[in-house]
């Protein structure tokens, strides 16, 4: 059996959260001792460490609710449980194309900044340097149907 402080350093949880989620049912098979703290097994741990991936993948809290719910149905449920998941990965590849837009932006600006900090261009990256006509510093790329900004 472990602690509230165990399974936050096993599971690199705060105390906080751990708390949180056991409060939230996310735990279903929490057990408490004689003082009513907090105590968890093995099983317990799982539930958690699945709980903290759902959340890291961006699951709300409620949903991860619904699915400890429905996994607690059984397999009845599979198919329900399916397409929170299924819902889920689409929202996480949105964010990951995400993600590698700015890695793109900022792979650009820092080759923009060497650029100019060896003397191959001029610094054009100060706002109050920039000629009201004219698009400048375009290192980056823009995003899908975003307008270029013209400084003015």
């Amino acid at each position: 059996m472990y602690t509230v402080k165990e399974v936050a350093k096993l599971l690199d949880l705060t105390q906080h959260t751990v708390r949180f989620y056991t409060d939230k049912g996310l735990v279903p098979s929490l057990q408490r001792d004689k003082n009513n703290n907090r105590i968890f097994n093995d099983t317990s741990i799982h539930w958690l460490s699945g709980a903290k991936r759902l959340k890291k993948c961006g699951m709300s809290v409620d949903n991860i609710k619904n699915y400890v719910d429905l996994c607690l149905e059984g397999e009845s449920t599979i198919e329900e449980r399916y397409e929170m998941i299924q819902k889920q990965r689409e929202m996480v590849l949105v964010q990951l194309e995400e993600i590698k837009f700015m890695a793109e932006f900022i792979t650009n600006k820092e080759k923009h900044y060497r650029d100019i900090i060896n003397g191959i261009i001029p610094d054009d990256t100060n706002p109050a340097n920039w000629d009201n006509d004219k698009i400048t510093n375009i290192s980056c790329p823009l995003a899908k149907g975003e307008m270029p900004i013209t400084h003015n």
